[in-house]
């Protein structure tokens, strides 16, 4: 084991012992936000530290056995205990590397998905709603709870753009692998002649901010728009102005919400995927300003480029990002998405441990 890899680890050995007596101290809950912040520390660690503990204790039984090999009788015993534990170390510090590369902070987090028609009219906007009805399956299936905060539908049933909140443990972390541009190639519904027709919406994944401590939202930086809602509702369409526009002047990123009919809610809403977007704005110029050479595959946040295509006369979908493709787009287009989201979440930290070599090098 390297050097610096094994300083790191007895560090976190005694941040553990520091931790276990901070949480065990006579008053430890009278802050709860504090209390809270280091009992998911303390969880963090001690996944990692049991697993340096077995690393030693590898290291102790490999000790063990070329001691016993200075006996002749005990060799060719001591040879297989050492082979075995060499190989236990191996194995143990791959497993300590994975586990000490650096975590998302938003990894937990609820988020922001919208779904936007891009090239191909009628056909983009019923891919969208395709699109969108694959990420709610999904959801459905992990158990989580997908809420639409706006929708602007096209005139054959699709979206020209959809917007929902997810909530639900680790929904970021699964997730983030969506944004870009979506490819998709089939014969449209309205299409006579039976060609085939290529078509592209964009996918946008934002984690939730929590807008009182990571964004803040000055009320003279915002203009508020009422209107009147459009769309499905009965009586209550064009009645009453809930509608909300939102438009932050600084950045110029627009927001509009009219999925309740209390303007109050609606407003909530729209306040909710501005702080987001501002978040997400603010961290990509940050990420675009310390981004090292080497650029990594997955989460470059270039949400212009084409990530994914989806073939319906073949049945695949190929994810270009990783060179893999899947004969399965019914189950995909169903909410199957284990597969490719854990194909691109293996990727991501592979070239973490690249570069954490290229960086130990």
């Amino acid at each position: 084991m390297k050097p610096t890899l094994r300083t790191k680890l007895d560090s976190l050995v005694g941040r553990l012992e520091d931790l276990n007596g901070l949480l065990a101290a006579e008053g430890a809950t009278r802050d709860l936000e504090q209390f809270r912040k280091l009992s998911r520390e303390h969880s963090e660690l001690t996944g990692i530290v049991a697993l340096y503990e077995r690393f030693r204790q590898a290291e102790r039984d490999a000790e063990a056995a070329r001691e016993m090999a200075a006996d002749a009788a005990m060799r060719s015993f001591a040879d297989d205990e050492l082979k075995a534990a060499r190989g236990s170390m191996e194995k143990l510090e791959a497993d300590l590397q994975k586990a000490l590369l650096p975590r998302d902070p938003n990894d937990e987090r609820n988020v922001f998905l919208e779904v936007r028609a891009g090239t191909g009219g009628d056909e983009s906007a019923l891919f969208a709603a395709d699109l969108f009805r694959m990420y709610t399956r999904y959801a459905e299936r992990q158990g989580w709870q997908a809420e639409i905060i706006s929708e602007s539908p096209s005139e054959l049933g699709g979206y020209k753009e959809v917007i929902a909140k997810i909530v639900g443990q680790g929904a970021y972390s699964r997730l983030k692998f969506e944004s870009g541009g979506h490819r998709v190639q089939r014969v449209p519904q309205t299409e006579a002649q039976g060609r085939i027709h290529t078509s592209a919406c964009t996918v946008a994944v934002l984690p939730e901010a929590d807008a009182l401590d990571e964004v803040v939202l000055n009320p003279a930086e915002l203009r508020v728009d009422t209107f009147r809602a459009s769309g499905a509702g009965g009586q209550h369409v064009n009645k009453t102005e809930s509608a909300i526009r939102v438009t932050h002047l600084p950045t110029g990123i627009v927001v509009e919400c009219q999925d309740s009919r209390s303007q109050h809610k609606n407003r909530e809403k729209a306040l909710g995927v501005l702080a987001a977007r501002i978040r997400d704005k603010q961290l990509r110029e940050q990420q675009a300003k310390t981004a090292s050479t080497r650029k990594l595959l997955i989460g470059s946040g270039d949400r212009s480029g084409r990530i994914r295509t989806y073939n319906f006369p073949q049945g695949r979908v190929t994810d270009h990002r990783i060179n893999l493709t899947l004969y399965k787009i019914d189950r995909i287009m169903d909410g199957e998405l284990d597969e490719l989201i854990g194909a691109l979440s293996a990727e991501q930290k592979a070239e973490q441990l690249a570069q954490l070599a290229e960086e130990a090098a």
